[in-house]
């Protein structure tokens, strides 16, 4: 392969997710509609729309997924996930809570809770999806 050519391999697709807490600590999570990871629970996320900025792209997909608006702060940690001929490039953001935390489903969603830790525990969630925020100190306690 000549030097200046680019590596082989799967697309990369930008993505975001958002983890947010409320007043009480409890994990912000949607049950996932499609793939990847369809019927799994996880942070609010998405892919990044061409010439948006990744803090836009927290927000929006919140809203879409949760009806919840938030305030985007600061990048928490990123991840590699290897999908179906694509490779999604993902980072999360801590967000708090900019309205009223009522949260509905819709999007990619077909449910929404805030979980606590109990509850994190029990729920069947994206592969390494608790450990990696632990990992970050993105959750409490």
């Amino acid at each position: 392969m000549p030097p200046d050519s680019p590596a082989a391999g799967p697309p990369v697709q930008a993505c975001v997710g958002a983890v947010v807490l409320d007043d009480a600590g409890r994990l912000l999570l949607v049950r996932r509609r499609n793939e990847p990871g369809r019927g799994l629970w996880s942070v609010p996320g998405g892919r990044v729309e061409p010439g948006e900025s990744l803090g836009a792209a927290v927000a929006r997909e919140v809203r879409e997924e949760t009806g919840l608006a938030v305030t985007v702060g600061a990048e928490v940690g990123r991840v590699t996930i290897p999908g179906d001929g694509v490779v999604y490039e993902v980072a999360d953001f801590a967000c708090t809570l900019a309205g009223p935390a009522d949260p509905v489903p819709g999007d990619d969603a077909d449910a929404v809770v805030f979980a606590d830790a109990a509850e994190l525990d029990r729920l069947a969630c994206t592969p390494r999806l608790l450990e990696t925020l632990r990992g970050w100190g993105a959750l409490p306690g």
